[in-house]
């Protein structure tokens, strides 16, 4: 099995940074794309950032110029940098990883963490 731990999330004022993290761990052979996703109170889930093993990167409109995407595939860890925060970015932040596990015969799963709570005030 593979676990996402997600931390770095809290309360912060508008205009205001937060790096988030999220750690994979656990029986893994291989893992791809990480990302994060966001959701808000009575909204959809929605992609925030993705980033592919190998850098390449994709970015939500509201957020480009704004958040940065990054991995460090030796520790299975990826990080969202958020700057320049809104009220708007307030959400639970999920991290999202398309991985083999050990016993997976080969075959791609999609994993998700538990969530951290963002919060932006005015």
């Amino acid at each position: 099995q593979v676990q996402l731990v997600e931390s770095g999330g809290g309360l912060v004022q508008a205009g205001g940074s937060l790096r988030l993290s999220c750690a994979a761990s656990g029986s893994i052979f291989s893992i791809g794309a990480m990302g994060w996703y966001r959701q808000a109170p009575g909204k959809q889930r929605e992609l925030v950032a993705d980033i592919t093993r190998g850098g390449s990167t994709n970015y939500a409109d509201a957020v480009k110029g704004r958040f940065t995407i990054s991995r460090d595939n030796a520790k299975n860890t990826v990080y969202l940098q958020m700057n320049s925060l809104k009220p708007d970015d307030t959400a639970v932040y999920y991290c999202n990883a398309k991985a083999v596990p050990a016993q997976g015969m080969g075959v791609w799963y999609n994993y998700w963490g538990q969530g951290t709570q963002v919060t932006v005030s005015s």
